[in-house]
């Protein structure tokens, strides 16, 4: 077992600032990250509203917040979590290839991504349903694809299928998108971007090989379909929350904080996309994790 006054579970921006804070404060202390640092910032093909970039692709951004913790001298700990349990007054988190002991907590896990909850779904992710334009955009260069969803996310990533695919499909279930206006008027005037709405994927066309969907007009029932090589999805997320077993207030599956992050239970703390917030972007994730860890400095000093 490793014991740590505290463990970070996640290595996205709020996990990396946390980190990069209790180091400075002399805090004994484990990050633990079961893929990438870096979290969905990895996965994003640009990020254009972050301090101090004008432009930066998400990789470039994610290796970056790596590099930060290689220049304070922060080890990484690659593991998957499966569980975490309260034992006594110390929290026990159980990983795939060790087991972490702490007093304080700082839960970073962030969110997964939602599905379209289709028949046949699960059977092609990875063959023709994906979540990751950037990851798999490549496969699909000069062909038809779709994109579903109508916020940030899916018009970035539709932005950027734009230059690598014949022809982009945008599927949304309401008329306005709900990304920000510079976006929204990028992809209206992007030529090869259809847009389609309101509509949504009704059904997945192909068997044993992914052929196209059906969609269907929220308005009018109309259904039409679409033949394409993929469909990305990005209809919005939930929290990585099914590995705590102990009880914290949950305010619609996310994990509720106060203004220093903690939450419901002592000495644990959310931050980042897992806890309850009005807006999920990096700077807010980054902010978050400060104030976790400078509050969990000042506990410390108090015990």
């Amino acid at each position: 077992m490793i014991k740590k006054d505290v463990v970070i579970v996640g290595a996205g921006p709020s996990g990396i600032t946390a980190a990069i804070y209790l180091k400075r404060a002399g805090i004994d202390f484990a990050i633990v990250e079961k893929s990438m640092p870096g979290g969905k910032v990895a996965l994003t093909s640009k990020v254009e509203n972050y301090p101090s970039f004008n432009s930066i692709d998400g990789v470039e951004l994610a290796l970056k917040l790596q590099d930060q913790l290689s220049f304070n001298n922060i080890e990484l700990t690659f593991d998957n979590i499966k569980e975490i349990n309260r034992v006594q007054n110390e929290y026990e988190i159980i990983g795939d290839f060790d087991t972490y002991s702490c007093k304080y907590l700082i839960i970073a896990s962030g969110t997964k991504e939602r599905k379209l909850d289709l028949d046949k779904e699960d059977r092609f992710y990875g063959r023709g349903l994906s979540f990751c334009a950037i990851c798999d955009g490549f496969l699909y260069k000069d062909k038809e694809v779709a994109v579903v969803g109508g916020g940030n996310s899916a018009l970035e990533e539709s932005l950027y299928l734009a230059n690598i695919c014949k022809k982009v499909h945008l599927i949304h279930r309401r008329n306005e998108f709900r990304g920000d206006e510079i976006l929204s008027r990028k992809v209206k005037t992007t030529p090869n971007i259809e847009i389609h709405t309101p509509y949504v994927p009704s059904k997945i066309l192909g068997d044993n090989i992914f052929e196209g969907l059906l969609i269907k007009n929220v308005d009018t029932s109309k259904e039409e379909e679409l033949l394409v090589s993929s469909t990305f999805v990005y209809i919005g997320n939930t929290p990585n929350i099914e590995f705590i077993k102990f009880d914290l207030e949950i305010k619609d599956g996310y994990i509720l904080v106060d203004e220093d992050m903690k939450t419901s239970l002592d000495n644990v703390y959310a931050i980042g996309d897992v806890r309850s917030k009005k807006i999920r972007q990096i700077v807010t994730a980054v902010n978050d994790g400060a104030i976790a860890a400078l509050a969990i400095e000042k506990e410390m000093k108090k015990a």
